[in-house]
């Protein structure tokens, strides 16, 4: 009987706080809607995240490369070259060295964060299935 009491005295309490207005949900569909909303969100975030690695990837390699073919060039290709080398040719092989060295650590961070992106797509896709059935232009392979 106390709680019955209790009961209606916060019931009235509360009408005098809130007025006549009682609580209403949104609907199911305005619901999906803000889920899909975030969604969307996270997936054009690790898209383009994803985009951006890759190109970083794209052109470093080919960065990477040129130094390659140039430190070849200027290596030489005979057996005595490295007694006849100038010191300049020496300088620039040093140089290319650092710039390879950096460029190959730099590729496989990329490698790595490549992988962990499409793992966490993946990961994504397989927690919400609707999106990927949904919107399959957008998926980045």
């Amino acid at each position: 009987m106390f709680q019955r009491f209790l009961r209606s005295r916060a019931q009235s309490y509360l009408r005098g706080i809130l007025g006549d207005r009682e609580f209403k949900a949104r609907s199911a569909a305005r619901d999906a809607e803000t889920d899909r909303g975030r969604i969307d969100a996270i997936m054009a975030s690790l898209d383009h995240a994803l985009t951006g690695a890759e190109a970083e990837q794209v052109g470093l390699t080919r960065r990477v490369d040129d130094v390659l073919s140039r430190a070849a060039v200027t290596f030489g290709n005979g057996n005595d070259e490295y007694l006849t080398r100038e010191k300049i040719d020496s300088e620039h092989l040093d140089l290319f060295e650092k710039d390879i060295s950096n460029g190959q650590r730099r590729l496989r961070e990329l490698t790595v964060s490549i992988s962990h992106y499409k793992f966490l797509k993946a990961a994504l896709l397989s927690r919400f299935p609707e999106h990927g059935a949904r919107r399959p232009t957008d998926q980045v392979n």
